[in-house]
């Protein structure tokens, strides 16, 4: 089962005491595999400057669903998303 990542975007504002009960419902369904708050960071080069950070991005949630249709359905409830939001749904390739 492939796994994905939502990504979530500061663009809404919503209850923060609604996450425990949509959390507990993925790990109840056995799709979450984990998650967390994003704070401040920096981006690095090498060499050159870097690209400028991503600050819209506040937070993630990685699950495993069977395809992408899968992975969005698994965002009812999610009060971001519920807030009128944005999650963006990236699948993370296996490489082994």
């Amino acid at each position: 089962m492939p796994d994905y990542i939502l990504l979530m975007h500061d663009d809404a504002v919503h209850e923060e005491q609604a996450w425990e009960p949509y959390l507990d419902a993925l790990r109840q369904g056995g799709c979450f595999q984990g998650g967390s708050a994003m704070g401040g960071g920096i981006c690095v080069r090498k060499s050159g400057p870097p690209a400028p950070m991503t600050a819209h991005l506040s937070g993630f949630i990685r699950v495993n669903a069977d395809n992408l249709d899968h992975a969005r359905s698994l965002l009812l409830g999610n009060p971001l998303f519920e807030a009128g939001g944005t999650v963006e749904i990236r699948e993370l390739p296996r490489t082994d």
